[in-house]
């Protein structure tokens, strides 16, 4: 509940306790209202219904500080051109170009538009291109690929359908007494969620392939949808020379698009990561305090 909710309804509780007690004097007392608020919050029900208890502001907008019309629409215009330039930066060069305007005037501006943030002036750009079927500049395109690349490093990841984006990992379950340790592959289709899981007792090129031909690709191809990127961490499994290593020929060979997460930023693949941390807690935890294992094929 918003903080403006929570307003209209201890104004709308007023009206109701004044209404169940058949009296105005004790219903006003017990809110700590005096009566002349109690009949105006009254005249405003009656008339407006549960819009009229809304909180109105007493401050009136002063239009002569403001800055000129052309001034503004220069500004709100930048903030769309050059969505990643800040305060500052957008004073300068519209000093550049004759028209003065501070930094903290910039800001009044943005906030008068909701441009104040880098995401909302990208969220402006998007919709401005969208409507008039604009041609994106360098800058503009620059800002979009950055604000993609902070978006993955944050873990948010940008799918629109199966197969779009495959998120695979690896995963060290334990050791088992007379295999060693053991790992499990781990592939989720970003869209829809789909897990593909399974165990080997090494970690290498050739098994992050294995589970991709043997597990994945069917899946999809029977479905008949393309897997078209998979994205991984930097871990000698997925990554190396891509005329020696297995997993990257695999790759090439099925036409599928490689992306490696941002190094030293494990939640660029947090899907898998969140996953991990589930079946651990889920399967892995229960299953090993409840039976011994002796082999891979057991568990």
């Amino acid at each position: 509940m918003t903080n403006e909710q929570k307003i209209i309804a201890t104004k709308l509780g007023l009206l109701k306790l004044a209404e169940r007690l058949g009296n105005v004097s004790e219903a006003c007392k017990v809110m700590g209202y005096s009566r002349d608020s109690f009949y105006r919050f009254k005249e405003l029900y009656d008339e407006q219904g549960e819009a009229g208890l809304q909180e109105i502001s007493r401050k009136k907008p002063n239009p002569k500080n403001r800055v000129d019309e052309a001034v503004e629409a220069a500004v709100v215009n930048m903030a769309t051109e050059y969505p990643a330039y800040g305060q500052v930066r957008v004073s300068n060069e519209l000093k550049k170009r004759g028209v003065f305007v501070s930094p903290g005037g910039v800001r009044s501006i943005w906030l008068r538009h909701q441009l104040e943030t880098f995401r909302k002036r990208l969220s402006a750009l998007e919709k401005k291109v969208a409507e008039e079927h604009l041609i994106l500049t360098e800058a503009q395109v620059a800002a979009l690929e950055k604000s993609k690349q902070e978006k993955e490093a944050q873990g948010e990841i940008e799918t629109e359908h199966p197969g779009y984006l495959g998120a695979q990992d690896t995963y060290y379950v334990g050791t088992i007494k007379g295999v060693g340790r053991i790992y499990q592959q781990t592939f989720i289709d970003t869209y829809s969620k789909v897990v593909f899981a399974k165990l080997y007792d090494r970690k290498n090129a050739l098994v992050a392939a294995d589970l991709l031909n043997d597990r994945v690709l069917p899946f999809f191809e029977q479905q008949e949808v393309p897997l078209l990127r998979v994205l991984t961490d930097r871990g000698t499994e997925y990554c190396g020379s891509l005329q020696h290593h297995e997993y990257q020929l695999y790759l090439a060979i099925e036409n599928i698009d490689h992306t490696k997460t941002k190094a030293r930023h494990p939640q660029t693949n947090g899907i898998c990561e969140r996953f991990h941390r589930t079946i651990q807690d889920e399967f892995y935890a229960i299953a090993f305090r409840k039976k011994i294992y002796s082999t891979l094929e057991e568990l």
